[in-house]
């Protein structure tokens, strides 16, 4: 079956990956590649940093004990990995073996933004944009080196660092206005310097200055959880459903349903293709693409936490996907 539209289509790779018996993905919460195309499955199980050849071959795990809840991964061009641990409020840094190079943010001590986690639309209780982190999602590396923090369920805010760790500024306060954010689920730095937020629960994109100046947004997206920027300027976005109804999050009512999809774009947020179904269990079609990465090859991978996606709405099957991946054709 193949997806998508003009050059942009692909085809799905079913049970593309080889798991050892008794052993289950979980949510998966973000995916990334090496500078060997092997690719790293950052998951909700016991064993959160799962490790595939390209062919889908399991290589091995590391990480266990280590995360208290998965979120965003990224992996450089010189195979340094950082992954975003949103409960225990920490961006770990690491080998691609697992060992561990240097923690930003200090284990379950989240920063003082207003935050009341257990509260109904619990983004509303965030009264203040607040310093590094609380519930951080992703980092991101700049051409610079410089590093930037997507920060988070719990604030508002990105962070910037030195590319050895060192805090340099935030930027962002909760709300809807330029430079503001509802969930500010994952962040790009772009080869030129730009940095690219997934603004989710605002339903856009906003790309800002290196340090911070508001530049412009793509509202043109539905709920945005990840995006990856390759070397030819396309743009991949994971897009989250609508469910008609109140967004538990934030208390603002979906109007219709949406299918969750995935989005090529170019530089500028013009749509080249696009791909999703109203199944979110098929193949092929996506029911929450919550991470999103793109090989050597051009090949996309999509990582999706199905179980806590569809489980509030009594659509969860056992036989659902939670990793998917797409062959450019």
């Amino acid at each position: 079956m193949s997806l998508g539209q003009g050059a942009y289509r692909y085809e799905v790779v079913e049970g593309w990956e080889q798991l050892p018996s008794g052993w289950s993905h979980g949510d998966v919460a973000g995916v990334a590649t090496d500078s060997q195309d092997r690719v790293y499955v950052f998951n909700r199980s016991d064993h959160p940093l799962i490790v595939y050849e390209r062919d889908g071959r399991f290589l091995g795990s590391w990480g266990e004990g280590v995360f208290t809840r998965p979120h965003g991964i990224t992996i450089t061009a010189d195979d340094i990995v950082y992954c975003a641990d949103d409960s225990d409020h920490t961006v770990r840094k690491f080998t691609t073996d697992g060992k561990l190079l240097q923690t930003l943010g200090t284990p379950n001590q989240p920063s003082d933004t207003g935050y009341q986690r257990d509260a109904p639309a619990n983004l509303t209780t965030i009264t203040h944009g607040g310093g590094p982190v609380n519930r951080p999602t992703r980092l991101s590396v700049a051409p610079s080196g410089e590093l930037y923090v997507s920060d988070g369920y719990g604030n508002a805010r990105v962070h910037r660092f030195t590319a050895s760790g060192e805090y340099l500024q935030s930027w962002g306060e909760p709300g809807s206005g330029p430079g503001e954010f509802q969930l500010p689920h994952s962040v790009w730095a772009h080869s030129d310097g730009r940095v690219f937020v997934c603004d989710r629960e605002n339903d856009r994109i906003q790309i800002f200055s290196p340090s911070g100046e508001f530049l412009e947004a793509w509202t043109n997206v539905q709920r945005p959880a990840d995006l990856y920027i390759d070397a030819d300027q396309r743009v991949y976005v994971g897009e989250l459903a609508w469910e008609e109804g109140p967004n538990g999050l934030t208390g603002r009512p979906w109007p219709e349903t949406r299918v969750a999809k995935v989005s090529v774009r170019d530089i500028d947020g013009n749509v080249l293709s696009s791909w999703g179904g109203p199944d979110p269990c098929a193949w092929g079609n996506l029911s929450s693409p919550h991470g999103i990465w793109v090989d050597s090859h051009g090949d996309i991978y999509v990582a999706e936490v199905t179980h806590t996606a569809l489980s509030r709405y009594g659509r969860y099957r056992p036989t659902c996907h939670s990793l998917q991946k797409f062959v450019h054709q």
